[in-house]
C-alpha cells in the first residue's frame, strides 16, 4: 500500500490531482485507514491507464465514465474496446502531426547550418529537392506536403 504522497512522488502528479481524482470516483475501491488513503496495486493500475487516457486528450468525464464501465463489469468490453481504439486514433494522427513538424525542424536546422557555412541564403533558394542530401530531402517533402494533401 502507498500513501497519497509515495503515489505523488511515483507518478509525478500532484496530491491535488490525486485527490481530485478521488472525489471524481476514479478510485471507486481505495482503502482508507483512519481517513488516509491507501494505494493499492489496483489503484497504481487504475492510475496507469487514468494517465494514459488524459495525454490522449481524454477528459475527466469521459475516463471517469471508462471507470465505471470497469465496475460494470464484462457487459462493458465493446464500449471499452471503442474508446480505446478512438484514442488510439487520434494519438496516431497527433503523431503523424508531430512527424510533419519533426520534418520541418530537421529541414530548417540543415537550411540554416548550410546559410552559415555559405554566408548566405542564395545557394539555398534555388536548390530543388532533387539536390538536396537524401535524408534532408524526405525531410523537405514530409514537411512541404503538396496543397491538397
Amino acid at each position: 500500500m502507498y500513501t497519497i504522497g509515495e503515489v505523488s512522488r511515483m507518478f509525478t502528479i500532484p496530491v491535488s490531482t490525486l485527490r481530485y481524482y478521488d472525489k471524481e470516483g476514479l478510485f471507486p475501491g481505495m482503502r482508507r485507514d483512519s481517513g488516509i488513503r491507501k494505494f493499492g496495486e489496483q489503484e497504481i493500475d487504475a492510475l496507469r491507464v487514468i494517465e494514459c487516457l488524459k495525454k490522449s486528450g481524454l477528459e475527466i468525464k469521459d475516463i471517469k465514465r471508462f471507470m465505471e464501465w470497469c465496475v460494470e463489469g464484462s457487459s462493458t468490453y465493446p464500449a471499452r474496446l471503442e474508446l480505446f481504439r478512438r484514442q488510439k486514433q487520434c494519438v496516431e494522427e497527433e503523431l503523424s502531426r508531430l512527424q510533419q513538424v519533426m520534418a520541418m525542424l530537421r529541414f530548417k536546422c540543415w537550411y540554416y547550418e548550410q546559410a552559415i557555412q555559405d554566408g548566405n541564403e542564395e545557394r539555398l533558394r534555388t536548390l530543388t529537392p532533387e539536390e538536396m542530401p537524401e535524408d534532408i530531402r524526405k525531410a523537405y517533402e514530409q514537411s512541404h506536403p503538396t496543397l491538397g494533401e
